[in-house]
């Protein structure tokens, strides 16, 4: 259990960043020549109403800065990710947050030209000049913008601010993956293990081993409390940052604010948040008494929730299994879709070991103009097989849409972003269910899905909870302390468990283990993907080719259109609750399914 230095871990478990950018030197030209691209779209400062085609070349110029600055960031974020504590990685992090913000100022009077523009002079341009029409999509969700616009001359001073803006993000992962020691702990037969943001998250917290299980969790929270006041101090300044620019911007709201770029409506948001909270608890309650009873504790605490109820089943998996059994689970989604997916896991996109400084949980970043990349620390189980599928759900869905799209429209809404994610995740989970003959291992897969359903209807959804109610005091002028998210989130925790589990003070300081909080309103939308894949799957199991077509032309679609429409284009209304109670009642017939397996 012993973390290695990130130089000695084995180059085959590693990603290939040299796809990216052969070495460091490379991006560090790539970096410069950022200036350069730079003066190729601030020439055109001033003359946006000269007509179409002066507009279109403006946005082309823009395109290519954005795909060029894109990939070097991503490189940084890349390296730093890898490992956080390597002071080389932290300057590469910071020189590109530098130029971003440059950027960023520097571009901002495109946005305060198109707005200045009357909207139906706009109209006119995208009749006269055919190849804008590209753009028609940008153009016109930047025209809803308008109201909320605010000088040109402010304007830029905020853009040249991103650096500082980002600064709570940067601050908390820094935190995390640098400053944070944990004690080590001792199993039953005296054996000593390390313990880390990735290990307790990604092992301990999943160990039957409920001494080692507990102490761990001990170890891990006695350490996040030392830090409370700090990640507290943090976050506050991440708030006070939203509601402050929702107030310069005349948004009735923060949430109304952070909502606008998802296209995603309040009423959406908030049905969301109060039909899945309110129809999931009682399935959730039942999991939790399953699981205490199965497993014989006194009570049951909330560091118990993870821990599988067969603890004796724990299939493990080596990487290579794992692949084939991935690859054999897509298969339904055709030959292209899964030589994409083939790519990513033999010629290393995949980042799988654990090393001193690497970040934790797991992503996938797409670059546009070059693959995806993904982040997991492989544990040789099953679950990490899940957690793979997942990431692997947001490669093929950004490589099949870059491939279709060009760059200004390959990102959909954040509403949609989960959807392709947790759709590998029930493909895989139907086709186990489909292949074994082993009561256990269905048995087991049932429960590695609820566990999906937790982590995204249970952990983030509580996460968008927090989030809701600490907005709602902070646009009171509430100070943000860290006892007043020890209470909110205790509150948000016992109101969902009830009185089926124990909601200590280390549940109490669950906040600061996920980085989401930095990233606007994002919890919420994994319960969103999550609603729409569980749907999906199930046309896919009952109709076949025909949701398999309707599903590829949605990812393929990108960021054309907006979620609701996206949502629609595979066969889904997200704006009835109909697909939440479809989704919830799934869930309870897994739940109904294990209860009777015991």
């Amino acid at each position: 259990m012993s973390r290695p230095l990130r130089k000695d871990v084995p180059i085959e478990l590693t990603w290939d960043l040299t796809t990216l950018f052969p070495s460091d030197t490379v991006w560090s030209d790539a970096l410069s020549q950022i200036s350069t691209q730079l003066s190729a779209v601030t020439r055109y400062q001033g003359q946006l109403a000269n007509g179409s085609k002066v507009l279109l070349s403006c946005l082309e110029s823009l395109e290519q800065l954005q795909i060029q600055l894109t990939q070097v960031a991503t490189y940084a974020q890349l390296r730093f990710s890898e490992d956080g504590s390597n002071s080389a990685n932290q300057i590469l992090s910071a020189r590109v947050a530098g130029v971003a913000a440059q950027v960023n100022a520097e571009v901002s009077f495109i946005k305060d030209e198109i707005l200045a523009l009357p909207t139906d002079m706009v109209n006119r341009y995208l009749n006269q000049e055919p190849e804008l029409q590209d753009f028609a999509k940008f153009l016109q969700d930047l025209l809803e913008t308008k109201p909320h616009q605010l000088t040109p001359e402010t304007e830029r001073t905020l853009a040249a601010l991103g650096e500082v803006h980002s600064a709570p993000y940067t601050i908390y992962q820094r935190s995390k993956s640098s400053d944070m020691q944990f004690a080590p702990v001792k199993d039953a037969i005296g054996q000593e293990h390390s313990v880390s943001f990735a290990l307790y998250e990604d092992h301990f917290e999943f160990s039957s081993d409920t001494p080692l299980r507990r102490a761990a969790y001990a170890s891990f929270t006695d350490t996040l409390q030392h830090y409370q006041n700090t990640f507290a101090a943090t976050y506050a300044t991440e708030v006070k940052k939203q509601v402050t620019l929702a107030r310069l911007r005349h948004y009735r709201s923060a949430t109304e604010m952070l909502l606008e770029p998802q296209q995603v409506t309040l009423e959406m948001y908030h049905n969301l948040l109060d039909g899945i909270q309110a129809e999931l608890a009682p399935h959730m309650r039942r999991l939790a008494r399953l699981r205490q009873h199965v497993l014989g504790l006194k009570e049951m605490r909330f560091c118990d929730l993870k821990v599988p109820l067969d603890p004796d089943f724990n299939p493990t998996t080596t990487y290579t299994e794992a692949s084939q059994i991935i690859l054999e689970a897509l298969a339904v989604l055709g030959p292209e879709y899964g030589q994409t997916i083939h790519q990513a896991l033999t010629e290393r996109w995949v980042d799988l070991a654990d090393n001193v400084g690497k970040s934790t949980g797991a992503f996938c970043s797409s670059p546009y103009g070059r693959h995806p990349f993904i982040l997991i620390t492989w544990t040789h189980t099953m679950r990490s097989a899940f957690v793979l599928a997942h990431e692997l759900g947001h490669a093929g869905h950004f490589t099949l849409a870059q491939r279709h799209q060009r760059a200004m429209n390959s990102r959909p809404s954040m509403y949609f972003i989960e959807a392709p994610s947790t759709m590998h995740e029930r493909l895989l989970a139907q086709h186990l269910l489909r292949t074994t003959t082993d009561p256990r291992m269905r048995r087991w897969v049932i429960a590695q899905s609820l566990g999906t359903y937790y982590h995204n209807y249970v952990t983030h959804l509580l996460e968008a909870e927090l989030q809701r109610r600490v907005y709602t005091l902070a646009e009171q002028d509430t100070p943000i302390t860290a006892s007043l998210l020890n209470e909110l989130k205790g509150t948000v925790l016992r109101d969902f468990w009830g009185d089926t589990v124990v909601i200590d003070d280390g549940a109490r300081l669950t906040w600061m283990r996920q980085p989401h909080y930095y990233m606007g309103l994002y919890p919420y939308t994994y319960s969103a993907g999550l609603t729409l894949s569980t749907v999906v799957a199930q046309k896919i199991e009952t109709n076949g080719q025909s949701a398999v077509d309707r599903w590829l032309k949605t990812l393929s679609a990108g960021g054309t259109q907006r979620p609701l429409e996206l949502m629609r284009m595979a066969g889904v209304d997200m704006s009835t609750p109909e697909p939440i109670h479809q989704a919830v009642a799934y869930v309870g017939s897994l739940v109904d399914e294990l209860e009777q397996s015991f």
